[in-house]
Formats: C-alpha cells, sequence, structure tokens
C-alpha cells in the first residue's frame, strides 16, 4: 500500500513537472515567433505597378527632400535629416560621389569624415524617413568631375560613360565596395532603401542601352534586389535614350500632365514621378545669386500634391563643396563656368541649415493636401561672429617648389598623379623672344611670367588663349617662361567632361611650339599646405602664389563664415581642413566654416592666393551675406 501511494505521488509530481516544463516551453515558444514576427514586421516590399509605387502592396506616394552627406558636415545629417521631415517629407533623396569615396585608384573610404553612407542611411531610417539612394556612378550634382574618378583622365584615349572595358571595370569595382555598404540597408532587409537609380540623366549624354543594362545587372549580381529607377529631363529623345525596361522614370523634373505623358509613351508598364522638382539653382563664379521665382515652384508642387504624384525636392538642403570638390560647366568647346565652394541652391534649407521663407511655403502646402501635421522644428545650429584676425605673409609656393619633372611637351595634371590645384611649367625661349604666345589649351586660368616679371593671366573661358609677351628686360640670352596654372573644378556634365588640368596641349610663340618644359606639381592638398606655410623670413612677394596664415583664440565655437573679400583668388584652410575656393568675382565673398573645424583655444587660418601681395584682416559672420 505504501510503495503504491508513493508511486501515484511519483506520477502526479513528474506530471506536474512535465505540465510546468511545457508550459514554459510553450511561452519561450510564443516569445520567439514573437520576436520573429516584430523581425519580420520590419522588413518591406517596395514595388512598381503601371501607375503607382506600391509598399507592402499598398500604394505609397514619394514626398522626397535631397541632400548629400559628403556635402554636410557627419555632426549635422540628423538636424538636416530632422528638418525635412518637419518640412513634410517622407523619404531623402541622396547621390553618393564615387570619387569621394576611391581618392586612390583601388583604395575605398566609407568610414573618415563624412563618408560613412551606411551611418547617414541609417539615420534616415531612425527618424523614420525612407531613402532613395542614387550612387551614379556618374552623378553631375555639380560635382567634380560628375563623381567620377579623376585618375580616369590619365588614360589618354578613356571613353567614360559606356562600355569602355577599361571604365567598365572601375565601376564594377566601385558597386562592389558599395554594396557591401548598402545591401543590408534595403527595405527587403530592415532598412530604408525603397529605389536604387541607374546612372543619371544618362539621355542627355548617350544612347547606350546595353552600358545602362550592365550597369544594373552589376548591381543585381552584388545583391541589390529593390526596384531600380532612371531620371531624365522630360523630351522624347532623352527619354528613349536614358530609360531601362523595368526602372520606374524620373522626370528632371515633372512639371506637369504633359511630362507624365511622355514618361508613359516610352514605358507604359512603370510609374513616372518628378526625380528633380527644383525649389533653387545652381551658381557659378562671376554671376549673380540664382533666386528662382517662387511661384513656378509653388505652381508645380501643387500641381504634383494635387494630382497625388510623387516627387523629389532637388535640392532640399545644398550644403557646401569643401576642398575642391566643386565641378563645372560647358556649353561649348571654349565656355567654362567653375561652380561656387558654396551649395546654398537657394534651397529651402540654406548652406547653414536654417529653414527660408521657401521652407514654411513648400511645409504649408504639403500639409494642406497630405495632412501632415509639422512638428516643432528642431532647434538651430548656433552661429558666431570671429573679430578681425590678423594675417601675415608667411612664405610663397615660389619658395617650395618641388623637383622638376621633364618633358618634351606640356603634360596635363592628371598625367603626372595630379587632378587639383596648380601646375609650373617652365622653359627657355630660344629663337622667338616676344610676340603671340598662345596656350593650347589652358585649364582653367594661367599666369605668365617672363624672366619672373608678370605679364599677364590667361582663362579658359571664352577661348582667347593668347598674350602679348613683351621683350625680356634682362639681357638674358634665353629669357625664362613661367606658366603658372590653377585647375578649377572638372566639367560635370555633358559632352565635354573629358577635362584634364594644367597645359592640356602646347604652347606657341608666333606660331613657333615650345619645347623642353619643367613642371612642378603643386597640389594644395593638406600635406602639402601644412609644409608650405611654416614661416619662410625671405618672400618675394612680387610674383603671387603668397600663402597668409593667422592665429586666433576661442573661448566657444560655432559655425561661422569668413569674408574673404579683402583678398582676391585661392583657397582658405582652417585648422588643415579646406574650406574650399575663393574669388573675388563673386558673387561668394564668405565661406561656410562648420563648428566641427574649429576648436576652443588656438585656431589656425591658412590661405594660398594668386594674386593678393599684402596682408589684411579676414573676420568670421553669422551669416553668408548680411
Amino acid at each position: 500500500m505504501v510503495a503504491k501511494i508513493g508511486k501515484i505521488i511519483i506520477l502526479k509530481l513528474a506530471a506536474l513537472v512535465l505540465h510546468w516544463c511545457m508550459k514554459k516551453l510553450s511561452c519561450l515558444y510564443l516569445f520567439l515567433l514573437l520576436l520573429s514576427t516584430s523581425f519580420a514586421q520590419t522588413k518591406h516590399q517596395f514595388s512598381l505597378s503601371k501607375t503607382d509605387f506600391l509598399l507592402d502592396g499598398k500604394p505609397f506616394r514619394i514626398i522626397s527632400g535631397e541632400m548629400h552627406p559628403a556635402r554636410i558636415p557627419k555632426e549635422y545629417w540628423r538636424h538636416r535629416i530632422q528638418l525635412a521631415k518637419a518640412m513634410g517629407c517622407n523619404t531623402i533623396a541622396a547621390y553618393v560621389f564615387w570619387n569621394y569615396h576611391e581618392k586612390e585608384t583601388g583604395v575605398f573610404d566609407f568610414k573618415t569624415e563624412n563618408r560613412d553612407v551606411a551611418e547617414f542611411i541609417r539615420i534616415c531610417k531612425e527618424e523614420g524617413l525612407w531613402v532613395l539612394l542614387r550612387p551614379g556612378p556618374y552623378v553631375c550634382a555639380e560635382w567634380d568631375f560628375g563623381g567620377l574618378p579623376t585618375d580616369l583622365l590619365s588614360i589618354p584615349d578613356i571613353k567614360i560613360r559606356c562600355m569602355d572595358p577599361r571604365y567598365m571595370n572601375r565601376v564594377s569595382d566601385y558597386i562592389s565596395h558599395l554594396s557591401k555598404e548598402i545591401k543590408s540597408l534595403q527595405c527587403t532587409e530592415g532598412g530604408p532603401i525603397l529605389m536604387l537609380q541607374i546612372e543619371n540623366e544618362y539621355g542627355s549624354y548617350g544612347n547606350d542601352k546595353d552600358y545602362l543594362s550592365a550597369l544594373k545587372n552589376l548591381w543585381v549580381k552584388n545583391g541589390i534586389r529593390i526596384p531600380f529607377f532612371t531620371s531624365d529631363g522630360a523630351t522624347p529623345f532623352m527619354l528613349e535614350a536614358g530609360t531601362l525596361p523595368g526602372a520606374a522614370i524620373g522626370l528632371d523634373s515633372g512639371s506637369d500632365e504633359r511630362d507624365f505623358e511622355q514618361a508613359t509613351k516610352f514605358n507604359p508598364n512603370v510609374p513616372a514621378f518628378s526625380g528633380e522638382t527644383y525649389p533653387g539653382w545652381l551658381t557659378h563664379w562671376g554671376e549673380k545669386w540664382a533666386k528662382p521665382d517662387t511661384t513656378n515652384l509653388k505652381k508645380e508642387v501643387e500641381f504634383l500634391l494635387k494630382n497625388n504624384k510623387s516627387f523629389n525636392l532637388y535640392v532640399i538642403h545644398g550644403g557646401t563643396n569643401f576642398g575642391f570638390t566643386a565641378g563645372a560647366n560647358a556649353s561649348s568647346a571654349t565656355q567654362y563656368q567653375p561652380d561656387l565652394t558654396s551649395y546654398d541652391y537657394d534651397a529651402p534649407i540654406n548652406e547653414q541649415g536654417l529653414p527660408t521663407p521657401k521652407y514654411f511655403m513648400l511645409q504649408r502646402l504639403i500639409s494642406a493636401y497630405t495632412g501632415f501635421k509639422a512638428p516643432e522644428l528642431p532647434a538651430p545650429i548656433a552661429s558666431m561672429k570671429i573679430p578681425a584676425i590678423s594675417m601675415q605673409v608667411v612664405n610663397s609656393i615660389w619658395n617650395v617648389l618641388p623637383k622638376a619633372i621633364y618633358s618634351p611637351q606640356p603634360k596635363a595634371m592628371e598625367m603626372l598623379g595630379q587632378n587639383q590645384g596648380l601646375m609650373l611649367y617652365q622653359t627657355r625661349l630660344i629663337g622667338h623672344k616676344e610676340g603671340r604666345l598662345t596656350i593650347t589649351e589652358p585649364h582653367d586660368l594661367a599666369l605668365v611670367f617672363l624672366n619672373h616679371q608678370y605679364i599677364g593671366s590667361v582663362s579658359r573661358d571664352g577661348g582667347k588663349w593668347s598674350i602679348e609677351l613683351p621683350k625680356a628686360s634682362s639681357s638674358t640670352e634665353n629669357p625664362l617662361l613661367e606658366i603658372l596654372v590653377e585647375g578649377m573644378g572638372h566639367i560635370n556634365f555633358a559632352q565635354y567632361m573629358i577635362d584634364r588640368k594644367g597645359i592640356t596641349d602646347r604652347v606657341t610663340l608666333n606660331n613657333m611650339t615650345l619645347m623642353n618644359w619643367n613642371m612642378y606639381p603643386l597640389p594644395l592638398d593638406t600635406e602639402f599646405i601644412t609644409k608650405a606655410s611654416q614661416k619662410n623670413t625671405s618672400v618675394d612677394t612680387s610674383k603671387g602664389g603668397i600663402l597668409f596664415k593667422g592665429t586666433f583664440s576661442l573661448t566657444n565655437t560655432a559655425d561661422t563664415y569668413f569674408d574673404l573679400s579683402n583678398y582676391q583668388k585661392g583657397v582658405v584652410y582652417i585648422n588643415g581642413h579646406n574650406l574650399g575656393r575663393y574669388w573675388n568675382i563673386g558673387p561668394q565673398q564668405r565661406v561656410y566654416c562648420p563648428k566641427a573645424w574649429l576648436k576652443e583655444g588656438v585656431n589656425e587660418l591658412v590661405l594660398v592666393d594668386l594674386f593678393q601681395k599684402e596682408a589684411t584682416t579676414i573676420s568670421g559672420f553669422e551669416k553668408a551675406v548680411d
């Protein structure tokens, strides 16, 4: 009996234990199920119908604002994204600039400074915004060489934006590296990227459909599974040459129903959207600030909203062409239009990250048509004045010339491994000693010296590449001819993109070709400037090319604009950071400096100026213009 009771007790205890275990396992299973469901819910499907974009099977209207992480200090990425969201955008469009990430052949950087593209995309997701990624390989964007690596120009007969195998091998390498950074950020993987653009405005440049298809296939091969889109002007020949079967059509811009009808004619099976609706416009050196009439903008955006069209504002925030990243435009062989350092673009969010009246107009429009409730804006970024900084002459580029490179004929910068800054060309005059000197072609500004005396300058723009060379003032048997050439931005658009810098062909005197040149690369990069800006007690200021330096102390830091209106033409650096070019022809006179590049304590400001010979003060201001 006792044994029987014990057996019953043991069986009951076993049953209780089993029940408890099953209960726990059920809870664990339920927890894992919920967890897996939660993760699954973060993944989305984005697809194309004939008329609509579909997010998880439901129509989705893209209201996008474009900004470029390379043009914005990393510290301000979230602030700018929050501003776009507060205006009513549900999406951020962003270019990726290939040459910003591959500065040396085969060496890629997706981490330093503001190059972490993946982090920018993750911030968009954290702020609840989707992403349209525009990685090129060519992008235009008023960026140097349209985003292509300038070392391609070291190949004498290179062909770009086509199936040239030398070009495509490099493209393949780029796509392979970038894909590793972004493929986990596709919406299908829980990220915010909805679509990826193939090339950019190809119909304005070429008609090689095999090239566009090859690009698409490279992205697919590297794990990109989201839909693709193209972007072209809303004209028949551009759309015929630049679109791709199965890819959505971005119109630059889609401003009325006729534009959308053109897209439908070429591909009726995919939706079209306004890929670039322009709130502002670009500005070149020597022009007035571009400030488009907001009446047309309001009309266009109202049409898009009223008719439930998707669109992307190019740009909602432009930022800054720091360093040597500004490009240039040309509509003829003798035209050259370099872009400003500022990429303010008269955008709704200005260069320094402040909302403009245009911002609030667009916010009201979006709210009226979508029911969007505008949240409180993120706190504005502080800016500051900096009292007049005393500058002094510290050196000259003529004192820091590197070892000469000899060539029978002048060579372009890229042929010597340089793609920016200055190149000095020297030769002795034998035969003709005076007369008509012609530089074919100077890219982009050439300063001419005879026996160390400045004669004048020859500009690329306009095709007037000759200057009268006087008889040398000294009795030197073979006078020294020196030509100092500044390369500005590489052309970023259309048929003149093969744009090498320096002297790109030959130099003649009275039609005699001048031979036997010494060339001195002066890249004006950080390493060069650090060495060159050391104090030299003996500086000849008569030839220009002077380095000026000033120091100033700060107890706190904020954004500022350095006023360079008292100087003439050159490049400005703060604490080793290249802020960009300045030029007294305007319209830009103040160069934006973000807080992140200033420091509490002593700061160092350095200028390299081609023409300025005397030091004068420089001040910092709170705004780009007063």
